[in-house]
């Protein structure tokens, strides 16, 4: 596969390792190594989980993109896909074919996706599950998904020839005007009264307030002394424009990043999704093909603003350190295990169906066996950056700034790919699609993760 757009950043850290067998080395001098693959899929792959049309075309290359510091310890790997998402037995592949690769343990890699539909997804158990009833292949391509993911380990280990030095960290934040918007419209009861999808042609719909959101793009980078290196920035918006006709694209984040490419040819540029299970783009979408490079301007115009907005503080191997919580998430009580090996086997069903209950039988089968999800957490200085999993809603992102209130917190959600939406205790008696059939969690997840992020972040 043509090596193109993945870039990595695998940490080396000096601090202490929650997995018994990582051993530190001493501190020395930090360094950063970048890199890139192209992980667009062949035309005729399903995308979106088979939610949409098979690829027809491929109108923007997808890459796997990230960031690297050496010289304190086994590497911290961070990674992004333009892919919908990776999940349960795919999302551990993923870590541990990587964390070969960067010559650390799975514990230390987080692998994200920043959630395009017109993208494909993966999850290896899930295809196990289905095979045996001939549905083998039909939810994502997995001979090319393994490809992909061979690709971009040889492109993290090719980049660990040529790192660069880093002397400091910068943080800023910038305002994005007219993109985000909460999916989920109170009514004055308190329940959700209407959805507002990623495209919306209603003007009702489009006219009710942005609701709770993060307006702010987040960007953290690495530098040389004066030389930029590298720059990670962080937004919370489900990422569509238009989609779901089987056109590949990275949408417009992506396109927004490509724009930070070509405008500082000189510094690579790594996109994360925050928390944005229940913020979309919808109330300055109407889904035509001209509003797409709006919303990516748009978005360009956030990432500049908190490029501008950087301030540097020196960084030493000593100021890095890598923290991990397993939890344990409750399932949904509406998956019932033997329920959905009935579905997968009935040839009567609907396929989309079935393909469905492939999904949820892997989550339950994996709750059911208390396999655990890493939620993680990066210290560069003061500055903390933490790993979510699934469609966490934007207000966790906003609990974790608010813990942690004198110094900089940033997120990247959509880890894990397998619990789907992850909504607050309170918001599975507001009603909504997020939080009733798109959830595979029980109302329960919202102590887990909560005092997870508290104990990262203290």
């Amino acid at each position: 596969m043509r090596i193109q757009c993945a870039v990595f950043l695998v940490l080396l850290t000096g601090g202490w390792i929650s997995s018994a067998s990582a051993v530190d080395k001493p501190a020395g001098p930090l360094q950063i190594a970048v890199f890139e693959a192209d992980v667009t899929p062949p035309l005729g792959a399903p995308l979106c989980d088979a939610a949409v049309e098979p690829a027809k075309e491929i109108v923007d290359r997808l890459s796997a993109r990230g960031v690297v510091l050496l010289g304190a310890g086994r590497p911290v790997v961070l990674c992004a896909f333009d892919w919908v998402g990776i999940g349960n037995a795919g999302y551990d592949t993923f870590r541990e074919e990587l964390a070969v690769a960067a010559g650390t343990t799975p514990d230390r890699v987080a692998v994200h996706c920043l959630h395009q539909h017109d993208a494909p997804g993966c999850d290896f158990l899930a295809d196990d599950l289905l095979s045996p009833h001939g549905l083998g292949n039909k939810l994502f391509d997995v001979a090319f998904a393994r490809t992909a993911l061979k690709a971009t380990a040889a492109a993290l280990r090719d980049s660990l020839k040529k790192p660069a030095a880093v002397t400091h960290v910068g943080y800023g934040k910038g305002k994005v005007e007219q993109v985000a918007s909460n999916r989920r419209v109170m009514g004055p009861d308190g329940k959700v009264k209407m959805i507002r999808w990623s495209s919306n042609k209603d003007p009702i719909v489009r006219a009710e307030p942005e609701g709770t959101i993060d307006p702010f793009m987040h960007l953290v980078s690495f530098w040389n002394g004066e030389t930029p290196i590298v720059t990670l920035s962080y937004y919370a918006t489900h990422p569509q424009s238009y989609y779901a006709k089987g056109g590949v694209s990275c949408d417009f984040p992506g396109l927004a990043r490509g724009i930070r490419d070509r405008e500082q040819p000189g510094v690579k540029h790594v996109h994360f999704c925050g928390a944005g299970g229940n913020v979309t783009a919808g109330k300055y979408n109407d889904g035509s093909p001209e509003t797409r490079p709006v919303l990516a301007s748009r978005l360009a115009a956030g990432m500049l603003a908190a490029w501008d907005a950087t301030r540097k503080s020196p960084l030493k191997a000593t100021d890095v350190t890598w923290d991990s919580r397993p939890a344990v998430l409750p399932v949904s009580s509406r998956l019932e295990i033997p329920q959905l090996r009935m579905t997968i086997a009935d040839e009567t069903a609907n396929p989309t169906t079935r393909l469905r209950a492939g999904r949820e039988l892997a989550w339950a089968e994996r709750c059911a066996a208390r396999h655990p999800i890493d939620i993680t957490c990066l210290k560069l200085g003061s500055l903390a950056v933490l790993h979510m999993p699934g469609e966490s809603f934007v207000e966790y992102q906003l609990a974790a700034q608010a813990m942690r209130p004198e110094a900089p917190v940033v997120m990247a959600a959509y880890g894990d790919y397998g619990p789907g939406y992850i909504g607050l205790e309170k918001s599975y008696d507001e009603g909504g699609y997020e939080t009733g059939p798109a959830s595979l969690v029980a109302p329960q997840v919202e102590s887990v993760l909560m005092n997870a992020m508290r104990e990262l972040l203290k």
